[in-house]
């Protein structure tokens, strides 16, 4: 049997507590609750009383307080992100199909084609049990994207980690990659990209930023909403269980502060095998028109699901909690109610079409309760035991929580951080000390070899994987008959940030913009995850101004919308007021771009000697919080210069000079400068380069050492047949792109820079793969 219509297994113990009913609350006003435990302020929690007229019952106290909590209702951060949609023009919403405000964004991409796609944070769980924390970030962003009615076809993921000696970084790196991995493959979804940083402020906050992207014809969109009166309320996929219990909406609400309430309840375990099969069944429901939409249970479970699909329908909803299957019958109602039990999904479906919704399941082996169904009633009730122990608004419970303008101010340590430039560092001086600080630089845990991690990775299951990691984007294909596709690309520069933070959110955008392009794709939609610390330090609260401020600023200047995301605040540990109060701000920036045909997806390294290496964009001496700095520990000074519209302009060469077939590979020059971005070039294909620094420098005004090493923002370097040299550099001087030949890819085995040093690929490869691999590897 596949369908649960009674009590059975699911129906509660005779020794449980007596049920804290509706009428039970209103007779008794006075009965102390434990609305603190659940991270309800006082002021909350009266709230909650006036809107009802009476105390909440139990079961009212569990959906409110995760529902108001910082994790589902964004009360901290809505002042801020209205920005995003204030700052949107008529241009940017050209593709745009679904924007913030439902499970995922949805642009067009063409031939009839749309793209969903989203950033999701999986933080604290992961910090508390890597493994599942991971694994479940992973599902529950997968069935987002499914809700919408698009099959995933790809997954990426954003990890940062403590400082990479600390004896407990280890179990958390082991923990988050296997988690990350193992859910990610046993789904069947190529991992195409990301990336894993380390320092010391992520300690005891770890980020887990999952990203999923899926594909659907237009007519296959799907909003969730309960709609049509006595239209069927259906739960189906995995049982409930006590995993999980006001998890990560509790879990993400609060510092792990050993003074506070207790905010450490187990963390949800997942099932990949259970979700693959939800998937298709999923997907197999959507086809058949047998729903009216679907919800998927993540944060805050049913008292998520059955809030928010009435609340965006027109009318109520009345559900029995007997019927909801359980793996644990000893769970009471407001248990069932917080449980984030995994690959769970919530269904309306028309009466008749209930049958036809069954047989689909029963198909696929997939357990369905009918929980009950809408009403007209503008209420959500909820019985159990055959007592009604909700009766409440639903828009109150999901989108009119409290909204909270947090006071937020300049840090008084930052004048101190921005005086303390790099300036003040010691440059190599000659080409010995330039060569043994390129090793170093690339030997460094933030710029070394991140193999360790993807090749626990799938990248390629499926058949639609075109680039993924070592290349810097992600490229998949959506049609298989033309080929078209996507390219992805998150970034996120946390020192920029931590010096600046309109500047640094301005960067991250403008980097994942140009890494996009660099691959020869249009960039078209962005989404994004913000992990800040404490929205009640107003330092941090700041910060996170300063950076959505500075995001939907470049976002409209570049004409690409958030079409959604995710913003993870409580991410510290330290006193407030401090320089190291927070984890390092850091506002990750997914960003999509289009791709006619993903064969064209240019690479990221050179694959033969002779073609030419030419440097796009301006070179300034910009060293602060370059990966340079972070050698000798240096974090002081002001993030590069970012000029958006040098940034266009570079991006619509790459594109165009893509489209024309000129360009073998390229890459962006971002975090370790020209150094990196020739030494990763090099090494993708083992194919060697004879680099000129001379004519930069002199243009520039820079010695060789800062034309090497500087981070400026708005520049590549692209590999470029000789034929079609000639044909390139034009395109760039149409677009007022300044392209300097530096030198030319060679079979030497070597890096040479004329006049500096030669440093064979053998060498640099050893110390590159060595940091992750030694200090993680088996």
């Amino acid at each position: 049997m596949t369908s649960s219509q009674s009590g059975g297994s699911t129906s509660a113990s005779a020794d449980q507590a007596p049920i804290d009913t509706v009428a039970n609350a209103a007779a008794t006003p006075d009965q102390e609750q434990p609305y603190a435990e659940l991270g309800l302020k006082d002021h909350e929690y009266a709230t909650i009383r006036d809107i009802l007229g009476r105390r909440p019952t139990a079961a009212e106290l569990a959906m409110y307080s995760v529902m108001w909590s910082e994790h589902c209702s964004y009360k901290s951060s809505k002042p801020h992100l209205k920005q995003f949609g204030e700052k949107m023009t008529d241009a940017m919403r050209k593709h745009l199909m679904v924007g913030i405000g439902e499970n995922a964004g949805v642009v067009d991409i063409g031939d009839g084609w749309a793209v969903t796609f989203k950033v999701e944070s999986h933080n604290h769980p992961s910090y508390v049990e890597p493994y599942q924390g991971a694994a479940t970030g992973v599902g529950g962003i997968v069935r987002d994207i499914l809700s919408m009615g698009a099959r995933p076809i790809a997954v990426m993921d954003e990890l940062r980690f403590g400082d990479i000696d600390h004896p407990d970084t280890a179990r958390v790196v082991h923990g988050v990659v296997a988690g990350v991995g193992g859910y990610g493959n046993c789904l069947g979804l190529p991992n195409i990209g990301g990336g894993a940083l380390f320092d010391a402020s992520y300690q005891g906050n770890p980020l887990v930023d999952a990203l999923c992207v899926g594909a659907m014809r237009h007519e296959d969109l799907h909003l969730a909403s309960a709609s049509g009166v006595g239209n069927k309320v259906v739960l189906y996929g995995a049982r409930t269980g006590g995993d999980g219990i006001g998890g990560v909406s509790v879990l993400a609400s609060e510092t792990f502060d050993e003074g506070g309430p207790a905010k450490r309840p187990s963390v949800q375990v997942g099932d990949p095998f259970a979700e693959k099969v939800l998937i298709e069944c999923t997907l197999d429901l959507f086809k058949a028109g047998v729903v009216e939409g679907i919800q998927d249970l993540g944060g805050a479970g049913l008292s998520c699901a059955t809030s928010e699909l009435a609340s965006a329908g027109e009318g109520g909803m009345r559900v029995t909690l007997d019927l909801v299957p359980l793996r644990d019958p000893t769970l009471r109602a407001e248990e069932i109610l917080m449980s984030e039990s995994q690959e769970r999904m919530m269904a309306v479906v028309r009466p008749d079409k209930l049958k036809a919704f069954q047989a689909i399941t029963d198909r696929w082996d997939v357990e369905i309760a009918v929980l009950g169904e809408v009403t007209d009633s503008g209420r959500l009730v909820i019985e159990y035991r055959g007592e009604v122990v909700v009766d409440v608004p639903p828009r109150t419970v999901a989108h009119d929580c409290p909204v909270y303008d947090r006071p937020y101010t300049r840090p008084a340590w930052m004048d101190d951080i921005q005086a303390d430039s790099a300036s003040s560092l010691k440059l190599p001086e000659d080409g010995e000390a330039l060569k043994e600080t390129t090793i170093a630089l690339m030997g460094s845990p933030n710029l070394a070899s991140r193999e360790w991690v993807t090749a626990q990775y799938d990248r390629y299951v499926q058949g639609n994987t075109a680039m993924a990691r070592p290349d810097t984007v992600g490229v998949v294909r959506v049609d298989e008959e033309t080929g078209r596709g996507v390219a992805i690309a998150t970034r996120a520069n946390d020192r920029y940030t931590k010096l600046d933070p309109y500047e640094g959110a301005r960067q991250a955008v403008a980097a994942a913009y140009r890494a996009v392009a660099v691959a020869g794709a249009e960039p078209l939609a962005v989404t994004d995850c913000l992990n800040f610390g404490s929205p009640e330090d107003p330092d941090s609260m700041w910060q996170f101004a300063e950076a959505v401020r500075g995001m939907a600023d470049a976002c409209r200047d570049l004409s690409v919308p958030v079409t959604g995301g995710n913003v993870s605040l409580y991410n510290g540990t330290g006193e407030p007021g401090r320089v190291d109060s927070s984890i390092n701000p850091t506002p990750l920036v997914g960003m999509l771009g289009v791709l006619d045909d993903v064969a064209r997806a240019t690479p990221s390294g050179w694959r033969e000697s002779g073609l030419g290496i030419y440097l796009l964009g301006t070179t300034r001496a910009e060293l602060d919080g370059s990966r340079f700095a972070e050698l000798s520990g240096h974090l002081g000074g002001r993030p590069p210069v970012v000029d958006l519209e040098a940034e266009a302009a570079l991006a619509g060469a790459l594109v165009a000079a893509s489209r024309e077939g000129l360009v073998g590979a390229a890459r962006e020059v971002a975090e370790g400068g020209l150094a990196a971005a020739v030494a990763l070039g090099a090494l993708r294909y083992g194919v060697g380069a004879r680099i000129t620094l001379d004519e930069v420098a002199t243009r520039d005004d820079l010695t060789v050492a800062e034309a090497w090493l500087s981070e400026s923002q708005g520049r590549a370097i692209v590999a470029v047949e000789p034929m079609g040299e000639p044909r390139f550099v034009e395109m760039c001087a149409e677009r007022w792109v300044l392209a300097a030949r530096i030198g030319e890819t060679s079979g030497s085995g070597a890096i040479e820079v004329e006049g500096q040093f030669t440093l064979p690929l053998g060498v640099l490869r050893v110390a590159w793969e060595a940091p992750l691999q030694e200090r993680f590897g088996s």
